[in-house]
């Protein structure tokens, strides 16, 4: 009987079954009906539901986490502020280098070709730029439309006063370079080729009619060392200047970086300069017109000069008859005097005669003809029959 009872202790001790199972598996067959319900009842069934999902969904997390922020990454960059650009004045100075100023050594203001004929159209830059900033302008007779000979600068950009521009009176107006040739020298000139410096230096870009002692004035000086008088044009003066150094990757001072942000501070987001620039062809112009032909002086009558020795010599002559022969004597040889004198400097012209050109001019009978008193062949250089032009 005590074998009977042995057996049916077993199922309460599953570890013992388990070791005999696994050490004596030939001895087992029997028992392995009974020792079914041990596996249920064992962790490694219940762990496996448990362990297997955690990492599922330790992995699903940081997928979506991750797919979460491609997703979100590029927001920003719709809202952020745009890089500076050339929309305004102050986003393009930010683009700018800034670096200390360069030595002067090697510079000459003839390196920059000013006033060439770069753009071919016949005419030097210089009168290119008047054509373009004068009003009411008149060109020089015989210089195919190119001269000016006069015109208006209304207003100077600089002062805001009307400038009247006479070529042969008052040369009172200069092309300023906004960028001036010395400073674009000290800030990466100095390393151009000669086609650029001369595309540099007659870039109408960069030029400006305005008063010559407002030029002297500025020299070579940038937005940290003047500005112009007229306080409201600073802040084009400013952009312009800020465009030719963008354009012809130019770096900034320091300094005059500062003094430029400081001027644009009070014209907030001033848009980039994108005036109009380009310079007129020949014969164009505000209102252009060829100078009207000189009229040519009168000839004055040969007698006209000779008038007044006449009738001192007649009123002598009278004289001398009425008075005392020694008196008339005194007047006749006073008389003869006055024409010895005249005809002593005729030279083809009566007895009219002009040592040189400014006796001619001196004289009011410029230019002198040929056939006209006092006209002579060395008053008349080109033999054209025109003397003192």
């Amino acid at each position: 009987m005590g074998a009977i009872v042995s057996p049916t202790t077993t199922p309460t001790d599953p570890p013992v079954a388990a070791e005999q199972a696994a050490d004596h598996s030939d001895a087992t067959p029997s028992e392995e009906p009974s020792a079914s319900p041990s596996p249920t009842k064992t962790p490694t069934t219940k762990a496996a539901p448990t362990s297997s999902p955690a990492p599922e969904k330790a992995s699903k997390k940081p997928a979506a986490t991750a797919e979460k922020k491609a997703a979100t990454k590029p927001a920003p960059s719709k809202t952020a502020k745009p890089k500076p650009g050339t929309s305004t004045a102050i986003g393009v100075l930010a683009t700018l280098e800034v670096k200390g100023r360069a030595p002067k050594t090697g510079y000459d203001r003839d390196l920059f070709g000013w006033r060439e004929d770069v753009d071919h159209n016949g005419c030097d830059t210089r009168n290119d730029v008047l054509r373009r900033d004068l009003h009411d302008v008149v060109l020089k007779r015989g210089t195919d439309g190119c001269v000016v000979a006069a015109g208006t600068l209304e207003p100077s950009p600089y002062s805001g006063d009307d400038v009247a521009f006479d070529q042969q009176e008052d040369n009172s107006l200069d092309i300023d370079h906004v960028v001036a040739l010395s400073d674009a020298w000290q800030t990466g000139a100095s390393s151009w080729d000669e086609d650029t410096r001369h595309e540099f230096a007659n870039d109408p870009l960069n030029l400006l009619a305005v008063e010559d002692n407002l030029n002297q004035q500025k020299g070579d000086g940038d937005a940290a060392t003047w500005l112009p008088p007229k306080r409201s044009y600073r802040c084009e003066y400013v952009s312009r200047q800020i465009a030719v150094k963008a354009k012809y990757d130019l770096w900034v001072k320091k300094a005059e970086k500062d003094a430029m942000k400081d001027v644009l501070a009070d014209c907030d987001d001033y848009a980039a300069f994108s005036g109009a620039v380009a310079t007129p062809d020949r014969w164009e112009g505000d209102n252009a017109r060829e100078a009207a032909a000189a009229k040519p002086k009168p000839k004055p009558k040969p007698t006209a000069t000779h008038a007044p020795s006449r009738a001192t010599s007649s009123s002598s002559g009278s004289s001398s008859g009425s008075h005392s022969g020694s008196s008339g004597s005194s007047s006749s040889s006073s008389s003869g005097g006055s024409g010895s004198s005249g005809s002593s400097g005729s030279s083809g012209g009566g007895s009219v005669y002009y040592q040189n050109c400014d006796a001619v001019r001196a004289a009011g009978k410029d230019p002198i003809h040929a056939g006209d008193p006092g006209y002579s062949r060395k008053l008349d250089h080109d033999g054209d029959g025109v003397g003192c032009e």
